[in-house]
């Protein structure tokens, strides 16, 4: 069960489309004798995708025949995803909405239905959005009228197709220039760029905020309004995309804080009836809700003067009356109070003071937080070392430092060659050490260079970086400004294993033969391991954006992964397991495609307001969850193949968490990335590396 077609034109042909460059996002009127669209020929046969007798009723086969020009043997696809004939007026469709294999083709009205919907791999093979399933020439026939229908995707050349021509276009358009906004309005915006170009053609437009798709627009089209939220700052940028499914590096990044749509100087009333109670270190707190002439949107909880943490709600959702301050000192009275906010900042008054006193020892699961360190920069990867003090990277300083948490001493160890940022989240990210690394004193590393993201090691010695003892590993990973993955984690087999992301172009996730939107499985020097499922470095894929990366005591490994707009989800993963994406996203998409057979779905999920997780670790079998948007600290015990319930610390009280790893202790080390985590700008942060010690 996996992601949505909420991210709108995720199912596009890629490679073996690359001459549709005539494409648009809306049906236009075309006359027969003039068919823009382009013949699909089958591999197997050499024979052409062809509306059965010419036929223009509904409900018509599809079959293969010598290709011949005519207008039941042009197609077209637009920016949803459809693959469009006769003047775009018919779909290629899945009779009844049929998700099992097999299941028949047809041309039908176009509806938007998600069984009209299709991604091509780069691979050839043509799959529904909806079923997960290949065309399929029936039979594996090569004649004249052998009939197309929906089988389980099996690699043989029945399966796949390509264009007339047979060409194959892997080149991006430009990026689109000058990006820009105007007539700002409380729920609305236009936006605007100049045209990008392609040796082809740009056929599509996507338009995101801070890495999330708003909507995809025709390749002719340079502005666009969008829906936007009252007084929230969002990152504006657009990608221009191809008929084959190349996608360009991102534009600027705009910056936008709607006005208000009114004005609101009402405070909420003040949160009563505050109560609290101690088990061990951990202060429960609970109180009556507050009121507002529009709504409140989040509360504040003061332990004495200071704010330990915040409770919020959204626009529909109110927030919480409830809140868990965890790792306290023992036999310590505290005295606690809150106040509410509303969407408009207006403060209300703080609540009754409740006064807790804590247990005489810790029996909690977590029992205190001490801060290790401080940066300017992003920690983002972070390893420790045989000393049991710590290696972190900063994303965009580009360097990595060396950290002994016991005295707070730090030193820069050097500067990583080669990196660049992505104007978003690229940068230097993932760290991991050698399992042999007292010995051979390998640290390996992945980060966005100009050109690609990949993955490299080098040798620490003496305290320093040995960059001329660099060995590029893996390159070629795909980069965009957002969505470029970046964990790195050996396992108990030995391998290293690393989370990318889909580079902002969901159909690279389902394409095997990529190495985006994917965990990868390399060897130590480099190599493909001999066991891996398909040959290559992937170990399983349909992943959006993948960053944490964790094993249990049983060598299984868990992954954590960024949703679009609706889910994020924890997965545990499986050897060749494809986890949909850009089919589904967490377990709901609305069209049913998240029940496709094949799909694997999570075993957790969480909204996308409560979530943003990017790291996770196991410790005694308990997995823990670091996340960014959500502010908060999730601890999920692990039950056989399952995660039944998740506990929430730390909601609001460090601000948004990246990354947590196991500390030599039995704790966790933990890094918060509060400010400047989507630029590329190094040291304009203020973040906390913690050390979390636990308990029972």
């Amino acid at each position: 069960m996996r992601r949505s077609t909420t991210r709108a034109g995720t199912a596009r042909l890629l490679a073996i489309v690359a001459t549709l460059a005539t494409i648009a996002s809306t049906a236009s009127a075309v006359p027969a004798s003039a068919a823009a669209g382009t013949a699909v020929v089958g591999v197997a046969s050499g024979r052409c995708l062809d509306v059965v007798g010419g036929s223009r009723e509904s409900g018509t086969a599809v079959n293969i025949f010598d290709c011949h020009g005519q207008a039941n043997q042009s197609w077209n696809l637009t920016s949803t995803g459809e693959i469009r004939v006769y003047d775009d007026t018919l779909c290629l469709d899945v009779v009844g909405a049929d998700t099992t294999s097999p299941a028949d083709v047809q041309v039908y009205t176009c509806n938007g239905g998600a069984n009209q919907r299709w991604s091509l791999n780069a691979n050839g093979t043509i799959v529904g959005a909806q079923s997960g399933l290949c065309l399929d020439v029936k039979g594996q026939s090569t004649a004249n009228s052998a009939l197309v229908g929906m089988w389980t995707c099996n690699g043989q050349d029945n399966q796949k197709w390509r264009t007339s021509g047979g060409s194959v276009d892997t080149q991006a358009p430009t990026v689109p220039g000058n990006a820009r906004v105007g007539n700002l309005a409380c729920d609305s915006v236009t936006f605007s760029w100049n045209a990008s170009t392609d040796n082809v053609g740009v056929a599509f437009y996507d338009v995101y905020h801070d890495g999330q798709l708003m909507k995809s627009v025709s390749g002719t089209t340079l502005s666009t309004s969008l829906d936007v939220v009252a007084g929230v700052t969002w990152g504006l940028f657009v990608n221009a995309r191809d008929a084959a499914g190349n996608v360009s590096q991102a534009s600027t990044t705009v910056p936008i804080t709607p006005p208000q749509c009114q004005a609101d100087t009402q405070p909420p009333t003040a949160p009563s009836q505050l109560v609290g109670s101690a088990s061990g270190t951990t202060v429960t707190l609970s109180w009556a809700a507050s009121t507002d002439n529009i709504g409140v949107r989040a509360y504040d909880v003061f332990r004495g003067d200071t704010k330990v943490g915040t409770v919020t709600g959204t626009a529909t959702v109110p927030p919480a009356t409830s809140f868990i301050d965890s790792g306290l000192a023992a036999n310590t009275r505290y005295q606690y109070s809150v106040a509410a906010r509303d969407g408009q900042a207006n403060t209300s008054g703080r609540s009754n003071t409740a006064s807790v006193t804590t247990g005489a020892g810790c029996s909690n699961p977590v029992c205190g937080v001490t801060q290790v360190g401080t940066d300017t920069d992003i920690p983002w990867g972070l390893v420790t070392l045989p000393d049991s003090t710590v290696l972190y990277s900063r994303r965009d300083a580009q360097d990595i430092v060396h950290l002994n948490p016991a005295t707070g001493a730090k030193t820069t160890v050097g500067t990583v060659p080669n990196v660049s940022g992505t104007d978003g989240e690229g940068g230097l990210m993932g760290l991991a050490i050698s399992p042999s690394f007292a010995s051979d004193h390998w640290l390996y590393v992945m980060h966005t260079s100009p050109n690609d993201n990949r993955i490299v090691r080098m040798k620490l010695e003496n305290d320093r970086l040995d960059t001329g003892s660099e060995q590029i590993l893996l390159s070629g990973i795909l980069r965009n400004k957002f969505h470029d993955g970046g964990r790195l984690r050996f396992g108990p087999d030995g391998k290293l294993y690393a989370s990318t992301g889909d580079a902002q172009n969901g159909d690279n996730a389902q394409n095997k033969s990529g190495l985006n939107g994917k965990v990868l499985r390399l060897n130590p020097d480099g190599g493909v391991p001999s066991d891996n499922p398909f040959g290559n470095y992937v170990w399983s894929y349909g992943h959006r954006n993948p960053q944490g990366l964790a094993f249990d005591s049983q060598g299984r490994l868990w992954e954590q992964e960024f949703g679009n707009s609706v889910m994020d989800e924890t997965n545990l993963i499986t050897k060749g397991g494809n986890y949909g994406w850009p089919a589904c996203e967490g377990t709901t998409n609305g069209t049913g495609s998240c029940g496709t057979a094949g799909f694997i779905a999570p075993k957790r999920t969480y909204s996308t307001a409560d979530g943003s997780c990017s790291g996770i670790t196991v410790v005694r079998d308990v997995l823990y969850v670091a996340c960014e948007r959500g502010t908060r600290l999730y601890r999920e015990p692990i039950s056989g193949e399952s995660l039944p319930e998740a506990q929430v610390y730390f909601n609001g009280t460090y601000g948004r968490l990246r990354t947590v790893e196991p500390a030599p202790d039995g704790g966790l080390w933990l890094t918060t990335s509060t400010t400047g985590d989507k630029d590329s700008t190094p040291n304009n942060s203020n973040e906390k590396l913690l050390h979390v010690a636990l308990g029972g």
